[in-house]
């Protein structure tokens, strides 16, 4: 009985034993589960941080990348306003390549670059930046220029930058350039003044790693840009110095030719005025005999005369007025041309200066029934000058007015102030003069050519010597005229 409890008790306690072990077995289980469950949280959290630690990696990769690219277009920026400003401050062209420093290319980011310029007389290229390469190897670049020449000025040309990445240029093209220039990468741009010379810029670099990108071949037509714009400026700059310099020296060799022209002409003039003084004088003595004598015969002192003989006596002496008279002229024009007649100027009033010649010219004004008629300003009634002298002047204009007028006609006389001139006006309704003469009306011996002086006598000195009495006052003399309806003869005088 001992022995069967005893057994039942170790049954009963291997049972608890047992319930008791797979309860812990349980929850050591449920534990372990626990366990794996956060340890596979462990894992993917580790796994999403390792991932994020490479894209954060991959991210200050890119960004330090970015940032080098970023830095290297800055410095290749201010390295490009630097060529720029270099070559844009020259106007001399064989300046301009001189001041490109070898600094600023390396700053551009190539290690390698050359500039060539055509030679259209010597028909080849002329090398004229060299950078990084030796003189051995510019001289071969340059024979292998010269001896495929068409390409390159096609290449020119077509206004458009090649490069390594261009789909323009085929694999052969693009190995043959970089064998030939001794690079892994490269960019050429037109130079493409409008005038003159054009040619390239080459521009290159050795590191396969770091090929040239759209940037750089912007960054190289840019400064291609700058240098043809910059030839352009001196080349017109040189031929408008040319342009001036030749200017100025025909200017100044026309201006000696005009100087001695006129020292002949006042040479000339001066021999004229002095022979027709002299002549005139020489003129005076024997028109004096001749009137002289004609006049004692008319007086019949030596006898009566036949009809016929006295009026061929009044014929000499008429004539010979009008010889006195032309002999006057002359030597008056050629006295106030030479300065010898001085002005004995006065305050005269004009009202009285056109009564006293409208008096002397009453006759002819009555012959044809012309109207003189004249209104004078208030404030230019009075003018300063040598009155005899002027009377002359308004004589000529009015008895010229007068002869040219038809029968009826009228004459008007006006003045008024012209800043601190009197300006008077003598107009007339008569024939007019063309155009082309009123130049010319106012030479020595120039007559209108019409149908009135064809008939009348004239010597061409009467407006000559109206001219030179107003220019010996300081006052200028023109006319207005249309042919068939009239003209007015303008003319200044001071007050």
């Amino acid at each position: 009985m001992v022995g069967e409890n005893t057994m039942y008790l170790i049954g009963l306690a291997g049972l608890i034993t047992v319930v008791y072990l797979s309860v812990i077995i349980m929850l050591k289980m449920k534990k372990i589960k626990a366990l794996q469950t956060e340890i596979y949280k462990l894992q993917r959290a580790l796994d999403e941080t390792e991932e994020q630690a490479k894209l954060l990696v991959r991210t200050d990769m890119e960004l330090n990348k970015a940032q080098e690219e970023l830095d290297k277009k800055v410095t290749s920026l201010y390295a490009l306003q630097k060529l720029s400003r270099a070559v844009s401050t020259s106007l001399e062209e064989n300046q301009i390549f001189k001041r490109i420093e070898v600094s600023y290319l390396e700053e551009l980011g190539f290690e390698k670059s050359l500039v060539y310029l055509w030679d259209e007389q010597e028909k080849k290229f002329r090398l004229f930046i060299n950078k990084s390469y030796s003189e051995e190897d510019g001289v071969a670049i340059t024979d292998y220029l010269n001896f495929n020449t068409e390409p390159y000025l096609n290449f020119i040309k077509s206004q458009k930058a090649l490069s390594a990445n261009s789909k323009a240029l085929d694999d052969a093209k693009k190995e043959t350039i970089k064998f030939k220039f001794k690079v892994a990468s490269f960019v050429l741009a037109p130079i493409l003044p409008k005038e003159g010379s054009q040619g390239f810029i080459f521009a290159g670099t050795e590191n396969k790693d770091a090929p040239i990108s759209e940037g750089d071949e912007e960054l190289i037509t840019i400064l291609a840009n700058q240098l043809g714009q910059a030839l352009e400026n001196a080349r017109l700059f040189e031929k408008t110095w040319r342009a001036q310099q030749d200017l100025e020296k025909k200017v100044e060799e026309r201006t000696r030719d005009l100087t001695r022209a006129l020292e002949e002409v006042k040479m000339i003039s001066q021999r004229k005025t002095e022979f027709v003084s002299s002549v005139s004088h020489e003129l005076r003595t024997p028109l004096t005999s001749i009137k002289g004598y004609a006049a004692i015969l008319l007086t019949g002192k030596l006898g009566e005369l036949p009809e016929e003989v006295r009026l061929r006596l009044d014929k000499i002496n008429r004539h010979s007025d009008e010889l006195v008279q032309f002999v006057n002229d002359l030597l008056d024009i050629s006295r106030i041309e030479a300065g010898r007649e001085a002005m004995k100027q006065t305050s005269e009033e004009l009202k009285k200066i056109i009564d006293s010649v409208s008096d002397l010219l009453s006759t002819q004004l009555k012959e044809k029934e012309i109207e003189l008629s004249y209104d004078i300003a208030d404030n230019a009634g009075v003018v300063f000058v040598d009155s005899n002298q002027i009377k002359r002047v308004f004589i000529n204009l009015i008895n010229n007015a007068i002869k040219f007028s038809p029968p009826k006609g009228k004459i008007t006389i006006k003045s008024h102030k012209d800043d601190k001139q009197v300006q008077i006006d003598i107009s007339d309704n008569g024939c007019g003069i063309p155009e082309h003469a009123q130049g010319p009306i106012f030479e020595e011996f120039y007559r209108v050519d019409n149908q009135i002086n064809q008939q009348l006598k004239g010597t061409g000195l009467g407006l000559t010597l109206v001219k030179n009495i107003v220019q010996a006052h300081k006052g200028k003399i023109w006319v207005k005229s249309q042919p068939g309806i009239g003209s007015t003869f303008s003319f200044t005088l001071p007050q």
